[in-house]
């Protein structure tokens, strides 16, 4: 039975103590919910895999309370500390080697030499991660592959009975995960855009590579592989027209003919559109099945700023899904 805790400190207290006895908590922070485990421990990692039917040669992303804490577990780099002042606490994961010393599991590192740590921004997420004492390794709480939870009722509907507790601090502030950039080569390159934007982080790094020109066949990060936050409906991109047997997924204004609409911002606001993806996914999805509709149309994005992680995830929505069985049934991270 998956408990409901309303954020205060006798919840927050209860919550690092599950985790500590190797339990699953959900817990919100400013991107989406996470579904955190204990990520010294390959006996509570398995458990996220075993809840989210996730393939474990995927790293996750551990978590800490402050940018000293998760440097504790990698050999920063001077560019990892600047960009640790500037954006954290924050939705920016940094991937770098792995210290000898680290207590963090291989489950959650798939055996590789780096470690995606991450410090959170939200005080129900850091007063948590402050309560565990340890790192957290926290991909979304939602089945692999599917959309990522804003809010606690997502997590509730989707996860209930996979989990024992959910944190529950009200809808995230920013709605998509964090960014990911791989600081562990001599140039970085951003792995997944998020709420840190390309702009931002050139501001700090300079010159960054980005996914088309970094060449690997294992994913060495969250995010990496194409069919991902998969709806059920098939997912059209850039649509111009759209019909009654398709729900849209409307920016700014919308298209006339649709059988069911989401606006995902009325003004044009990608921060908005940022912040209520998954929810309109979500809901398109699941009142479009339920009306019969065969399809979500996506009406085209801005291709800068936040519209690059939107119009990321909405690729990885409409790509091929994998064959059940075959050597590309996968499902990438995410936190």
């Amino acid at each position: 039975m998956t408990k409901i805790l309303k954020a205060d400190p006798d919840a927050i207290a209860r919550a690092a103590a599950l985790l500590l006895e190797g339990k699953l908590v959900a817990f919100g922070t400013e991107t989406v919910y996470g579904l955190g485990a204990l990520a010294t421990s390959n006996t509570a990692v398995a458990h996220i895999f075993a809840a989210k039917n996730r393939p474990r040669f995927n790293p996750l992303i551990s978590h800490f309370a402050s940018s000293q804490a998760a440097f504790a577990h990698v050999e920063p780099t001077d560019l990892a500390y600047r960009l640790a002042e500037k954006f954290w606490p924050g939705p920016l994961t940094m991937i770098l080697p792995r210290k000898s010393g680290s207590t963090i599991c291989d489950l959650a590192t798939a055996g590789l030499p780096t470690i995606a740590v991450r410090v959170p921004r939200g005080k129900t997420a850091l007063a948590l991660l402050e309560a565990v004492g340890e790192p957290v390794a926290a991909p979304s709480a939602n089945p692999s592959g599917r959309v990522s939870p804003s809010d606690a009722f997502h997590v509730l509907r989707n996860m209930h009975g996979r989990v024992d507790a959910i944190l529950d601090s009200g809808p995230c502030s920013v709605g998509l995960e964090s960014t990911v950039i791989d600081l562990s080569r001599e140039v970085p390159f951003l792995l997944r855009p998020g709420g840190i934007t390309l702009e931002q982080l050139e501001t700090i790094c300079g010159t960054i590579r980005n996914p088309d020109d970094y060449a690997t066949k294992l994913p060495s990060s969250p995010g990496m592989l194409a069919s991902h936050y998969a709806p059920g409906l098939m997912v059209r991109l850039n649509a111009e027209t759209v019909d009654q047997n398709e729900a849209l997924l409307a920016f700014g204004a919308t298209l006339p003919g649709a059988g069911l609409v989401y606006n995902l911002s009325e003004s044009g606001d990608l921060e908005e559109a940022a912040a209520r993806l998954f929810a309109g996914l979500r809901f398109l999805d699941g009142e479009g099945q339920r009306r019969g509709l065969q399809t979500i149309a996506a009406m085209p994005v801005p291709r800068h700023g936040l519209g690059l992680a939107i119009l990321d995830r909405l690729r990885r929505a409409a790509s091929p899904r994998p064959v059940a069985g075959g050597d590309d049934d996968l499902e990438s991270m995410i936190g």
